[in-house]
């Protein structure tokens, strides 16, 4: 009998499966596929901040390139350049820098399993059941607490009972050969090419990028259409070689479940909607929640008390950690995707001006979109910004 089992071998499953560890719990790393790492469903952009709470520093290792800022596309023509200044993000193997967090796991005492598929979960007061499919054969393996990190689709979090994240948008991503004119920054197309979302290229070098997008659901297109689109006859056209070197799609959560505990488990990352719904990144969030999980489930269950009031304190920690950016950056991703295109470049045309690019280079925050918003309601600043607020109005009445 374990004390805690963790479902799922991404990085927030890895990171609550190392905190458990090290607060002296026994614990089991499941992962469904093969190996750890694969398939990937990320664009690989992650924060310094990211890397830092993941306890990491930049290695040649997964670090592939670095970016400092970032040129946004308005539907109209105008770019908009935020330029950080240094370096504020790296584009990185997703592959390795998740099998490093599994190792990392390892290390601490963390027991891994691979091609391990839940198929049923058993909750009860003192113990949890769950069974999977190992290498052809079914077993049921016991443990007092349950991690579901599972990602976006989490069986944990629907057979525990709390359902799953209700509003997903699609996304795409292919690398490609491609001309970028400046490979420390990503480019961000907003607007009719990716509705309720963007697109982007993430450079890996000054050859090849990452080109995506995501798209809110209902629309008329899929997700992939949307990006032949922008490849073939919007913005890229001529600067992207057609002979893809890789193609992932998946799906980003917005919107965190009501609850993310239950008797005996507690849910994380993507599988509880720990995504910033401004970009769609989920490795800060979920790092910040795995380890209040993994610190809790140790503790709950070497105290021999897995109860859902004992274990309501991880919902209560997380939320006070980032709940409030969440809630924040749902709203701007909320006034971003009624935008029209007209209005978009209305929005871009009044960023676009000395004062305010200034101010977004020096408060602009990829994990904290609070502190810049916060910044920009200053009154010393609100002659420049009437014309955001005029796109505000005619977007949101």
């Amino acid at each position: 009998m374990y004390d805690v089992i963790v479902v799922g071998g991404g990085p927030s499953g890895s990171t609550a499966a190392r905190y458990a560890a090290a607060g002296g719990a026994r614990v089991l790393l499941l992962e469904e596929h093969a190996s750890i790492g694969s398939p990937v469903q990320c664009t690989g952009l992650l924060s310094i901040r990211s890397l830092s709470q993941c306890d990491l520093r930049p290695n040649d290792e997964f670090v592939l390139n670095s970016v400092r800022g970032a040129h946004v596309h308005a539907p109209g023509g105008i770019c908009v350049p935020i330029d950080g200044g240094h370096t504020k993000a790296y584009v990185v193997s997703r592959k390795m820098f998740d099998r490093r967090l599994a190792a990392m796991a390892a290390d601490q005492g963390v027991e891994l399993m691979l091609k391990a598929k839940v198929v049923g979960l058993e909750t009860g007061p003192v113990q949890q059941e769950v069974t999977v499919i190992h290498n052809g054969m079914r077993r049921t393996i016991a443990a007092k607490v349950v991690i579901g990190a599972d990602g976006v689709r989490s069986t944990i979090a629907r057979m525990a009972g709390l359902g799953r994240v209700q509003r997903i948008l699609s996304g795409v991503q292919v690398e490609a050969p491609y001309a970028s004119n400046d490979d420390d920054f990503v480019e961000l197309f907003v607007g009719s090419c990716a509705p309720g979302f963007f697109s982007w290229t993430v450079p890996i070098s000054d050859s090849i990028s990452r080109i995506g997008l995501a798209v809110e659901p209902g629309n008329e297109q899929n997700a992939f259409d949307y990006l032949q689109s922008i490849i073939c006859d919007h913005k890229l056209k001529g600067r992207c070689d057609q002979g893809y070197l890789d193609h992932v799609v998946g799906g980003i959560p917005l919107g965190p479940l009501t609850q993310t505990y239950a008797e005996g488990v507690l849910i994380v990352g993507d599988a509880a909607g720990q995504v910033k719904p401004t970009s769609g990144g989920g490795i800060y969030p979920g790092a910040v929640c795995a380890k209040i999980a993994g610190e809790i489930a140790s503790t709950a269950a070497l105290e021999g008390n897995v109860s859902a009031a004992r274990l309501r304190e991880y919902d209560t920690r997380w939320r006070s950690e980032i709940g409030r950016e969440l809630g924040i950056g749902m709203k701007i991703h909320d006034f971003m995707a009624k935008c029209e295109d007209r209005e978009l470049d209305d929005l871009l045309s009044s960023l676009n001006k000395p004062m305010i690019l200034d101010l977004i280079t020096e408060y602009g925050d990829m994990d904290h979109p609070s502190i810049l918003i916060k910044k920009m309601l200053n009154p010393r600043y609100s002659r420049h910004m009437l014309g955001i607020m005029r796109a505000f109005a005619k977007a949101v009445l």
